[in-house]
């Protein structure tokens, strides 16, 4: 049994992208599909009259769920890469996620990180960076995240100082993986080292808030390293699931 099994459990309705009425230029458009390509999620363009020019609408068993203008999806994703938020460039407080993407929720993606694709991966970054800023703010609850090496908390300076951001707050921090390194008393956090599979292979990052905040705040990333910079994962803000995944955690890492 590993964290694994939780992928084959998530089945959620089907999705499509629509960029309504655009008018920037073509090279916008192909990024968009690129991201999506080799997912589950379709991406089209029309022109409906009820919309701005360059909106993008998240549609949903054919129902419009969500809309985001593309210079959101541009900013936030199409034009930028992970380096951006392993450096701190953009900061906790700065994240933000497109409405469109925030709702492809329960959707099992495959995704490359460089060298095969600059852009995939990055889906994946910015939501685990959204959960970290909802802690942040929340300022109570319980946050765990794994990092397949611990010592990347300690390479990666935009990591670095997020959870150092969320550690001084009364969110209780606890971090996974190998351990190659120890976290310094700058960062009150728990430290849960161990070899096995589920530290190797897993990235997640999962938020709970307190019993007094709505339940709703509550928010979670899994994925698995399937290859070299190959991941399968999803996002989730489905309370019985994260219920479940921090269970299987505590009893198991």
């Amino acid at each position: 049994m590993s964290l694994e099994r939780f992928l084959s459990a998530i089945d959620g309705p089907a999705r499509k992208l629509v960029v309504a009425n655009r008018t920037k230029p073509e090279p916008f458009q192909r990024m968009v599909e690129t991201l999506f390509a080799k997912q589950s999620v379709g991406v089209d363009e029309t022109t409906i009259d009820e919309y701005p020019e360059n909106t993008v609408l998240l549609l949903e068993d054919g129902e419009v769920v969500a809309e985001s203008p593309l210079d959101a999806l541009h900013d936030a994703i199409l034009m930028v890469n992970s380096d951006l938020y392993k450096t701190g460039t953009r900061s906790l407080e700065e994240t933000t996620v497109p409405a469109v993407i925030d709702k492809l929720t329960d959707v099992r993606f495959s995704l490359r990180g460089y060298p095969e694709s600059g852009s995939e991966k990055l889906l994946l970054i910015l939501i685990s960076r959204e959960i970290e800023r909802r802690a942040y703010e929340a300022g109570a609850g319980t946050l765990r995240s794994s990092f397949q090496q611990l010592s990347r908390i300690k390479d990666e300076r935009g990591t670095r100082r997020a959870y150092r951001k969320v550690s001084n707050t009364d969110v209780d921090v606890h971090v996974y993986g190998e351990p190659d390194w120890r976290p310094t008393a700058e960062l009150d956090v728990t430290m849960h080292g161990g070899s096995k599979l589920d530290f190797e292979d897993s990235w997640f990052v999962i938020y709970q808030p307190p019993a007094d905040r709505p339940a709703a705040d509550a928010a979670g990333l899994l994925a698995i390293e399937k290859g070299p910079a190959e991941w399968e994962g999803f996002w989730t803000y489905d309370e019985r699931v994260i219920d479940d995944l921090t269970a299987y955690i505590q009893a198991n890492l």
